[in-house]
């Protein structure tokens, strides 16, 4: 495909819990001539989707398998039980897995957190999605343990939720084909790291880019070195904002006015 064949949008794919409208705002702020179109998708659909070429990027839920998708881990999510507003648990703040020995625990077949052994005792069958779960703890089957962005999701008056400790976590990342690594994906790349619009990288869309949204970028192999890096590069740690080594600010330690080095003053002979 050339760059005069490429569709002039940029596609989006998200599971369900995460919330893209920061960066989706972002976008449209830099390139309001390249609309954004949001395609949701279910957890166990979603990579499939992204290799298939149905969307640009997405923001899924690792791990993500294989060596094709690039992905870059953006956040963890807190975990929580979600449970009948009389429940005992909510009358506290947070609870340990061992809280829930004595309720039912909902273990659906598209669980985020990829439990080997969920706390509590198991239902005869597992429900088939988290929505489905949800309903089963309103109807008083037994409770759930799900990313909070997806008690969120499913908000009930009649439910609440707390947070469990010592419990799997839910990690979101942006992934996207790595031989599809167009311009478009990469200023995206740009928007969720953080880049502003003078950055090299985090450029604003000029008329003479969109022969190039369908061309791989450059810096695929840099790219991918900070995708495996994890986190390395949207935060940097203890890093000194104006991009120095830390040292603190104005003379050097032990200098003398003007950066003379002070010394022993010699013995005249």
């Amino acid at each position: 495909m050339t760059g005069s064949d490429a569709s002039p949008s940029f596609r989006l794919a998200y599971v369900p819990g995460v919330t893209p409208s920061k960066w989706v705002r972002i976008w449209h702020e830099r390139f309001p001539d390249v609309p954004l179109s949001l395609v949701p998708a279910a957890p166990g659909e979603i990579l499939g989707l992204l290799r298939g070429g149905g969307a640009d990027a997405g923001f899924v839920r690792l791990p993500v398998d294989g060596d094709d998708l690039s992905a870059i881990p953006l956040y963890t999510e807190t975990t929580v039980v979600v449970v009948p507003k009389d429940h005992i648990v909510a009358a506290v703040e947070q609870i340990s897995p061992g809280d829930l020995d004595d309720d039912i625990v909902l273990h659906p077949l598209d669980d985020p957190l990829g439990w080997e052994a969920p706390p509590g005792r198991p239902a005869l069958e597992r429900p088939a999605t988290t929505a489905d779960a949800i309903e089963l703890v309103a109807a008083g089957i037994g409770v759930v343990v799900v990313p909070q962005s997806l008690a969120r999701l499913h908000h009930r008056k009649d439910l609440t939720y707390r947070t469990v400790t010592d419990t799997p976590e839910s990690r979101v990342a942006l992934a996207w084909p790595e031989d599809r690594t167009t311009d478009r994906v990469d200023d995206f790349i740009g928007i969720v790291r953080g880049r502003t619009v003078n950055s090299t990288r985090g450029r604003a869309r000029t008329p003479d880019d969109a022969g190039r949204s369908s061309t791989p970028s450059r810096d695929s192999a840099s790219r991918k070195r900070d995708a495996a890096g994890g986190t390395r590069g949207a935060s940097a740690a203890g890093r000194n904002p104006r991009g120095g080594s830390g040292t603190a600010k104005g003379r050097p330690k032990g200098g003398a006015k003007g950066g003379a080095k002070r010394g022993r003053p010699h013995r005249r002979g």
